[in-house]
Order: structure tokens, then sequence, then C-alpha cells
């Protein structure tokens, strides 16, 4: 598509023997854009892409021009219209946004069109990451077995994965076994500044031209930590499956022009303190500031005391801060990294001259930007932290951790009069309490993709065995690193045997526990915590430690780093003070403490330096998209459309195109819904839609069963994405949830009415369904915070739900919602269901839906009580933005692209 160019900024590019175009923010800036480089760097991004796409409609003008003015107010109600230069997916929530666009090619022929238009219009990557579970660990098998085990649970999926590579245009796939995603991203995919092919007709020139034209790199991704690649300059976010496929499909990504929080980064970390600690401080003193919704970036003398991988820790976790993004700009380390891990000579001076041309190089003489607000922080003032038990921000100092957990035993469990309970476990020779760490995993990109704290948890070890230590016996340990490298470096540094001797072998190369794939404890010690009610831990090198997340018998989940998930299976509990404490006696009595084992920066530096090169890079990604034996011989037969198999429980035709008109038909008002759920405060994706095991008495497993799948085969929730059938029965299933309908009860249950039977969601749901009864949900604030689990908002509709009512929303899953047609609305502020006083027996009508509806219009619920009391409460609409009133009114992102594309 050509630019309208309103600024005459299309200027060539010359980088060695090559000439590529660009649209120039230095001219656009002389040419009417005035005082565009004093903009953030991520806002210089987001304006040079109006600038590339400016084409009258999706992108005017006056949108161009507000960004310029943002200088002025530092924050704006103008919303902008981002075309991503590619899509990123892991496999959980790539395989349904797969699903999707195979079921809208059946669609499309059912309307009359042609299939072929359903094909990604950007390049797509797929990387299979979230499938691995840790069922074998403590092994030198472990990692082969554990992948025996997951080709055996997912053949379906992969084979609809092969297939969905050979159909679709513009479409790779990782294989299984290759690393995270977001790692993978960081350490190949991502280029930083991209190109494509282009005719283009300069300025000063008669005619077009063949060349190639230069552009930052951004992405949108269907995981929420696709911010991680903010640290290599490379401007993404998280977003639900429906968006991308949207994205993928050729439609603008609907934004608002975002206010953008500065951190101010000063000095530099203390001796003994890592990433890990830096990015929990940096999360509680975010989400204290409130970042939801806005780009954060980083600035100041700092970042020179950051390496690229310290900076991809901090930008990973900006889902865990609220913000949109974490934005680092390119400067010379941003080179150093690429040079590093192998990319090509030409792409590296294509940066460098790309970068510096348009004002998006940064030294240490470049003047700070313009910001929304600045916060400051000093990186000497970080301390060694874990957070938890339950939350990402909830961070405590490590000197703290036994007081904080016994504080956790008595607000968060009701248990402080049992913190010295010990049981027998049968058949072994241990007992079992209150706050044993039963889970230590070093897992999930944010972590396992910077060298320092790996090498620093490998040297932990190392000292350990050494000195004689072991890990408790009631320890579950694994490592799961985010790519092959980090075993190369492992191998070569000689690290891995001290691992292995502590039972931290490789389980695998995916999120495995970070998701929820944790795999099952042994058998004597989850039937020891469930029996005398224990709060048993995790510790893990994650970013997510929700309830109800990483393991079901774990009650206690605590983030950590890579070395301090080493040191607390040594601890064995998170009632022993390990900053104080000895973790255990040499071989000749001698206590032992952490600071025994803690490596020093010299000592780190000097493994690093000899243990990994730019080799090591160009090999393992060599043959990134072949993939192992098991990969290969999997076979598919390609085609345009997918042959659905009706006995498959993986993957499944979806039911939202079913009778689809051609045209859309106008939104008719909620009359006398019925309530679902009332919920509380930080509601997560995770409860809503959860990835963890499938229980064998819930609606999906009764599901299963019927369908001739053993229990033992269950698989998660995760794997099964692709089949509605179970997706939908596992919407509100999670065991923590709690629907205040019913105080004091855990897991996925509901009343119904006016029967007031109890039920689980899922059979309430499909009662009032064939009673013709729609549905609402209420909560309290950040609804959906978490994970970009689209099925979050998937599972919802294919319930009835056809509105959440809640104070406030988180980012992703409020546009979720309204992507599947499920209106969002938020109260006025001081009111929630607590204060109108429901109880769950009311009956819900909202009205002008139907009509002239407009984006953030007041609305009103008239709620009527079982005694026939009538309350009338006003109500936001949190469609923002004209795009998305479009969806909305077509029953969805992907009904109004099909509709779009078939006209």
């Amino acid at each position: 598509m050509d630019s309208l160019d309103s600024f005459k900024c299309l200027r060539p590019l010359k980088v060695g023997s090559r000439t590529y175009a660009y649209y120039s923010l230095p001219v656009a800036e002389k040419n009417g854009l005035k005082g565009i480089s004093r903009l953030p760097f991520s806002l210089k991004v987001l304006l040079e892409n109006l600038l590339r796409n400016e084409d009258g409609r999706a992108v005017a003008k006056e949108d161009i021009q507000a960004v310029a003015q943002w200088l002025k107010t530092r924050t704006s109600d103008r919303e902008l219209a981002f075309r991503p230069a590619r899509v990123l997916m892991q496999d959980f929530t790539g395989v349904p946004a797969v699903v999707d666009l195979a079921a809208m090619r059946d669609a499309m022929e059912h309307l009359g069109g042609d299939p072929e238009k359903i094909n990604p219009l950007v390049p797509v990557d797929l990387v299979i990451d979230h499938s691995v579970a840790v069922n074998f660990f403590a092994h030198r098998d472990s990692f082969k077995r554990n992948v025996e085990e997951e080709y055996k649970q997912n053949q379906e999926r992969y084979r609809f994965l092969k297939w969905a590579q050979s159909s679709f245009e513009d479409f790779r796939v990782v294989p299984p076994g290759t690393g995270i995603c977001h790692q993978v991203n960081l350490e190949y995919l991502a280029h930083t500044v991209w190109s494509t092919k282009a005719r283009i007709q300069f300025a000063d020139k008669d005619k077009t031209v063949a060349t190639e034209l230069a552009y930052p790199d951004t992405l949108v991704g269907t995981d929420s930590h696709t911010t991680m690649v903010n640290g290599l300059s490379v401007l993404g976010w998280g977003v639900g499956g429906i968006e991308a496929e949207a994205a993928m499909l050729g439609q603008p990504y609907s934004m608002l022009l975002p206010e953008v929080i500065g951190v101010r980064l000063n000095g530099k970390l203390k001796e003994g303190v890592t990433a890990t600690d830096l990015v929990l401080t940096v999360t509680q003193m975010l989400r204290k500031r409130g970042v939801v919704g806005k780009f954060v970036e980083y600035f100041g003398p700092g970042l020179a005391n950051l390496s690229i991988a310290d900076r991809a820790t901090i930008g990973n976790m900006s889902p865990e801060y609220g913000a949109t993004c974490g934005f680092f700009p390119i400067d010379d380390d941003t080179i150093h990294y690429l040079r590093d891990t192998g990319r090509p000579a030409d792409l590296i001076a294509l940066v460098i001259a790309y970068a510096k041309a348009q004002g998006l190089y940064r030294t240490k003489n470049t003047p700070d930007p313009v910001f929304t607000d600045v916060l400051k922080l000093e990186l000497s003032s970080i301390e060694p932290s874990l957070a938890g038990p339950k939350r990402p921000q909830d961070r405590i100092a490590l000197k703290e951790i036994k007081s904080g957990f016994a504080q956790a035993m008595d607000k968060e469990f009701n248990k402080s009069a049992e913190m010295d309970k010990r049981v027998p476990v049968e058949g072994r020779d241990f007992t079992l309490g209150n706050g044993d760490v039963v889970i230590a995993a070093i897992t999930s990109c944010t972590n396992t993709s910077n060298p320092s704290v790996m090498v620093a948890a490998g040297l932990v070890a190392k000292k350990a065995v050494e000195k004689g230590l072991k890990v408790k016996p009631w320890v579950k340990t694994s490592l799961a690193p985010g790519s092959q490298v980090v075993e190369e470096y492992y191998q070569k540094s000689g690290l891995q045997k001290y691992l292995d001797t502590l039972g931290f072998n490789l389980v695998g190369f995916g999120c495995t526990t970070c998701i929820g794939n944790s795999g099952p404890l042994p058998e004597e010690i989850s039937e020891a915590i469930n029996k005398n009610d224990l709060v048993a831990a995790a510790v893990l090198s994650g970013n997510r430690n929700f309830e109800g997340r990483v393991n079901a018998d774990v009650r206690a989940n605590y983030l950590a780093s890579p070395p301090l998930v080493v040191a607390y299976a040594i601890a064995g509990s998170m009632q022993v003070d390990i900053a104080k404490a000895p973790l255990g006696t040499d071989q000749k009595g001698r206590k032992v403490y952490l600071r025994d084992l803690w490596p020093t920066s010299r000592e780190i530096a000097s493994v690093i330096r000899k243990s990994i090169n730019k080799q090591m890079f160009t090999k393992k990604y060599a043959d990134v998209f072949k993939g192992d034996a098991n990969w290969r011989k999997i076979a598919v037969k390609g085609g345009l459309t997918f042959k659905w198999d009706d006995r498959s429980t993986y993957v499944q035709n979806p039911p939202y195109f079913e009778e689809m008109p051609k045209r859309s038909q106008p939104i008719e008002d909620i009359v006398d819904a019925r309530i679902l759920g009332l919920f509380l405060d930080s509601i997560t994706t995770d409860h809503i839609s959860p990835a963890g095991s499938i229980k064998e008495d819930s609606p999906a497993g009764e599901y299963l069963r019927d369908h001739q799948v053993r229990p033992r085969d269950f698989n998660q929730y995760g794997t099964r994405r692709g089949n509605h059938q179970v997706m939908m029965r596992g919407t509100f299933a999670n065991i923590r949830i709690k629907n205040q309908m019913l105080p004091g009860v855990e897991g996925g249950y509901t009343i119904h009415y006016p029967s007031k039977q109890r039920m689980t969601m899922y059979d309430a749901a499909m009662r009032y369904k064939s009673e013709h009864v729609p549905l609402v949900v209420f909560a309290g604030k950040e609804y959906g915070t978490g994970s970009s689990r689209d099925w979050a908002a998937k599972g919802a509709i294919l319930l009835g739900v056809r509105a959440v009512i809640a104070q406030s929303f988180e980012r992703i899953h409020r546009s979720n919602l309204v992507g599947m047609g499920v209106v969002p609305l938020v109260f006025e502020e001081g009111t929630s269901w607590q204060t109108l006083g429901l109880k769950g027996d009311e009956q819900v009508t909202i009205r002008g839906l139907h009509g002239d509806l407009k984006p953030h219009q007041k609305l009103y619920a008239e709620i009527v009580a079982a005694d026939g009391g009538l309350k009338r409460v006003p109500l936001i609409c949190r469609i923002d933005t004209v795009d998305e009133l479009d969806y909305y009114k077509n029953g969805g992102i992907l009904q109004y692209v099909l509709r779009q594309l078939a006209a």
C-alpha cells in the first residue's frame, strides 16, 4: 500500500552498496511535525507507522498531527490504526487462532467467496512451546521421556499445525523442543529494523523503482509476554488470538494514542543483586503508580549498566506491572547483542544506519524525551527479593520471606495456628509441613533468556554440590530453558552436571511450570498435602504465580531468580530464613550459608565470556523450522480447506460462523438476563479460562470420558484449545475461583434461578441457553488480569454471556470481550455490585445497545431484585473506538473481517 505521504518524507537510505527507502522523521519534522524529535522513542515508532500507512481512511493526516500535538498535552484520546510488521504466536493461543482461520475458509466458501483470501498478509511465526509438561524429572532421561509424552498427547494438534504450515502463505511453525517463543524471538526472529520489497516513487523521480522499504520491527503476539522483545527495541505487545487474526488478515490494530510513563534509571545494581530482583521491584513500583493502558519507556544513565538480557527481563514483565509495553531505545548494546547472537552483517548495518537517520539511536548525549510522567529508580537500592504468594507485584525482600510467609498463613490462608504442623508421608522417611517447597523450577522466558541469572544458578549448584548439600527429598526439581542455546552453554561450562546432581535435569524447552504444566507431584506427596490441607509452596523463576495456576496441590507460589530457586530447593521450606540461617552442613559438619554459595559478578562474567559465543546461536538456529525426527515424521495432507475430524478431541470446527448472514443484523438489547457469577477484584484470565490440568469430575472431564478419553490422557486445557467443546466447559472452571453467589465455596459453581439449584457454571449456562435466557457477569477491579487468553472471551460468549459489568478491566481481556461480541461495561466511580447489594438472584436489563451506540456511551442497567425492587444503575460502555464498535455490531472481529473479505 502506498502512503499519501502528506509530509513529503519518503527518502532513500544508502547502506553500504544497497539503497533502501524509508519515511524520514527528521524530514517530517521540517515539513510540519514540529518538535517530534523530543517524542519518546516508542511514540516515534508509532509515528513512523502512521506516516508509512497514511491512506486517508484508517490513517488520516490528522492522526499523524495528533502525535505531534501529544507533546503539548502528553496525553490524548485520539484513536490510531497501528499495523504491526509481523505476528508472533505460541501454540496455546496460536492453535485456536489458526483453527479460526481454517473455519473462516469454510465460511468463506459458504458465503460464496474465495477461501484463498483467508491468508496471512503479514509474516506469522508460531512457536510450539506451551505443550511440554514436567511429567518426568530429576533423571537423565527426563527430557527424552517428556518429549515422547508430548508428541503422544499432541499428535492431532501437531498434524493440524503442519497442515497450516503447508496451506497458509507467510506462516512458519517453529517445532516443539526448540524454545519459548519470546526467547526464540529475542535470539533469532526479531530484526529491530524490518524491510520488505516495494515499488517506490521518490519525490524527485518521475517513475517508480523497485527497492526495499525499511521500517522499525514491530509486532503483536498471542501471548502477553511478547513485550520481552521490547528489550531489543522492538515495539510489540500481547493481544488476544482474535486480534492477532485480524492483524494477520490486514486489519489495523485499533488503539488510543497512549500516555508514556518514563522510568529514569540511575546507577548500577549492587553485588549479589540480580535482574530478577530488579524486575520484581519495577513491577511493584509500576503497579503502585498505575500504568494500565500506558506505554512505559526506560531512559537515563543506568541503561548503560543493563545488558540486553536484563532489559528483556524488564520488558517481559510489562503485563505484570500492567503496561502495554516496556520499551528500551536502540543503542550500542543493541548492536552488540545483534552481533553476538549471529544476526547477518547486512541487517546490523541497516539497523545502525536506519536508527541514526531516524533519531532512534540513543547515546549518552541524547536529550531526555518528553514523557507524560517520570518515575526515578536508583539501581543500587535494589535488594534480593521474591514475589508471592499469589501475585507478581507482591514483592518481599529475601530477608523478610520467613515473616512474610507467616503473615500469609494468617491473612491469606487462615492457618496461623498450624505453622509447625508436620505430617508423615506414606512410604517415605520424612514428614511434610506448611510452607514446604514441593516445586522448585528454573523455567519461563523471563529469566531463562538471561545468561547472568542462569549461570548464577549453575554456580550455586556447583558450590552446593562441592560442599555436599542436597535438595530436600520432597522437592520436585526441573530445568526448562527457553532455548537450546542455554543447554549448549551449560554443557560447555560444565555447570549442567552440578545441576543434574541436585535434580535440576533438563525436562524440556518450553514454558512448563510457569503456565501450569508442572506435571503431577508424586502421588504420596499430593496425598499428604490434600488429606491434611497443607499450604505447600512452589518457587519458580517465572512471571506468573496466580493461585491455582502452577499446580493444583500448591497454594503458595513465589517468583524468584534461578539461583534462589536452587537455594530454596536445598532449604526445602519458606519457613527457613535463608538470608541468615544455614542451608545445611558440609562434609566436615560446618554450617553452609547462602553467602557461601552465591557467586560474584566477576565469576558469572568469567563463565559467560568463556562459554557463550556467536557460533552457538548460528548453529542452534540454522534449521530452526526443521524440527526433530518426531516432527519430521508427522504426515499430513495439504489442501485449501482443512479436513475436520468429528472424532477429534483436540481440534474442532468452531460454531462462530454457523448460519451467519452475509450482512450484519442489528444488536438487540439485553433483556431479563440472569447473573452467572459475582466476582471480587483481580479475577485473572486463568480463573476464567484455566490452562492447567483437567479434573475428571469437571464438565470438561465428563466430556472427554464420554468420548472414550482415559483420564491419564486428558492432557491440559491449553493443549485442547482447538476444541471449543472442551474449552467452553473449562470456562470459569478454575478450582480456586470464588463466585460470591456461593460464599466460602471454591470452584466453578453457581446457582440457577429461579430453581435455586447449585450446579457448575457450564451446566447452569446450558440450562439458561435452553430457556433462552441471556447471561451477565459482575466483577470488581482489574477483571481479566494475566495472560492474553482469548478463550476467556470465547468461552464467555459460547456460554451465553452477553455483558460483563466490572469496576475496571485489564487491557487485553476488555479488547477480547469486544472482539467476541461481549460488551464490557464499567460502573461509575464509587459504585460496585457490593454497594448495590446484589445477591445473584436479580434479573438485569441493559438498554441502548440497539440503535445508535457510540464508544464510551452511558447506558443504564435496570436491575430487578427477587422481591421486585428496581434499581436503575448508570454504566459506561467500554467499547473504546469506532473500529471496536464495528466489530461488536458484527458479532465479533472475525465476523467483521469475514464479511469485509466476502463483500
